[in-house]
């Protein structure tokens, strides 16, 4: 099916093929931001529409609404959902299944997978709704480990002739979405499957337009194929050099709209979250004696008077931990690409969430620049669950990278 768009700035656009998606576990939207900005040939050109989208969080699934329309949106447990209208008529299915499960964090033993999490079955459900829409290309994204759990085996397996999945080719790959223009050194397992019966090669993971290093060898391809890569977007000239220099806001403004039909704080666009906490005379103590790039082991032999009080800027567990994570109460580099945004960005104790030169964390705000939304994006959810949307997204410079390259394959 073609589809016309419009450019008000040139006037109509040459009419090309839709192509229609299913985003599960879609969250804010972050994969779909990234495949609409995705624009081949001026503004509002993208030539993907999204058909449904599958939320169980209410706060998510109206940031998204807000987005992208409310009535392809299904606020459900994506087990009560019925992907049977749909088969034959989606192009692609993407989305990443809730992955903590899978991730290295708060683990026992970080050696092996937690293969009974519950948040681990849900994948489960993401292939039963691609074995019923039988798209043309699914992508899975998911956290780098996931390539290593008994679920990826299972997945592969699945390809296997014989298997419920054996009709497409499977690509697997851990990008790092500072590869692709983003501000941010997040990795992922991107899991591709291509249909067997479409023509040509089966899709392969796009190639990087960025890297650490550009003095770092090419590949001996023609330059067509392998453009000059650019450097890494560094956070400082990205995000900071746009945000406010005063002090955050403490709350949200005082708004509510019920957009899904549960009533929600919001909407608040991204320019509205510059919010942060107000922190102890001691954490602001702290973040004083941090220096520009610095962490936790800044703070080891330093005291400081708080509240007429001699108080020990250091813990004891930090004192007594020499390895370990270097992020703990660490600033960011503004010369660099960030850590990855997760979703307690706001807690310094967490990561390196501490402004390069500011004594605070980063803000709302900024950390909805580093995973590339827009500043016209719209949001609903406490500050809570505004974090969780945003450190839980696909950084939108990613979504775009494989729009790219799922547009060009089946348009090929």
């Amino acid at each position: 099916m073609a589809t016309t768009l419009t450019d008000t700035a040139t006037g109509t656009i040459p009419a090309q093929p839709e192509i229609t998606v299913v985003d599960l576990f879609s969250g804010a939207g972050g994969f779909s931001a990234g495949f609409r900005a995705y624009e081949p040939s001026g503004p509002g050109s993208s030539p993907f529409r999204s058909v449904a989208a599958v939320e169980f969080d209410e706060a998510a699934a109206a940031t998204y609404a807000a987005n992208f329309g409310t009535a392809h949106v299904a606020n459900v447990d994506i087990s009560t959902w019925d992907a049977r209208p749909y088969e034959g008529r989606v192009d692609v299915v993407m989305g990443g299944p809730p992955c903590q499960g899978f991730s290295a964090l708060h683990r026992n033993n970080p050696d092996k997978p937690k293969v009974d999490d519950p948040r681990n079955l849900l994948w489960i459900e993401y292939m039963r709704v691609v074995t019923t829409i039988k798209p043309k290309i699914f992508v899975l994204e998911n956290v780098d480990r996931f390539l290593s759990s008994r679920q990826f085996e299972e997945l592969r397996a699945a390809t296997r002739p014989g298997g419920p999945l054996a009709d497409y080719e499977l690509r697997s790959k851990v990008l790092n979405a500072a590869d692709y223009g983003v501000p941010q050194a997040r990795r992922r397992a991107i899991v591709i499957a291509t249909r067997k019966d479409l023509a040509g090669a089966p899709l392969e993971h796009p190639r990087p337009t960025h890297a650490r290093n550009v003095a770092l060898p090419q590949p001996t391809l023609d330059e067509e194929q392998s453009p000059q890569l650019a450097p890494w977007v560094a956070v400082g000239r990205a995000v900071f050099s746009r945000t406010p220099k005063d002090a955050p806001e403490v709350n949200l403004p005082q708004r509510e709209d019920k957009p899904l039909g549960i009533l929600l704080p919001g909407p608040y666009l991204t320019t509205e979250l510059h919010i942060g906490r107000t922190p102890t005379d001691l954490s602001l103590e702290r973040y004083k004696a941090i220096g520009r790039g610095g962490n936790r082991h800044d703070l080891r032999g330093k005291w400081a008077t708080v509240n007429g009080e001699k108080k020990y800027l250091s813990t004891e567990s930090w004192d007594r931990h020499n390895t370990g994570s270097g992020d703990v109460m660490g600033r960011m580099h503004d010369d660099r690409p960030s850590v990855t945004i997760r979703t307690e960005f706001y807690k310094p104790e967490k990561g390196r969430y501490l402004h390069p030169v500011e004594n605070r964390p980063i803000t709302h705000y900024e950390a909805a620049l580093i995973q590339g939304f827009p500043d016209d994006f719209k949001w609903f959810g406490s500050k809570i669950q505004i974090a969780r949307q945003i450190g839980n997204a696909v950084p939108v410079g990613l979504g775009r990278a494989l729009a790219r390259a799922i547009h060009e394959r089946l348009s090929a």
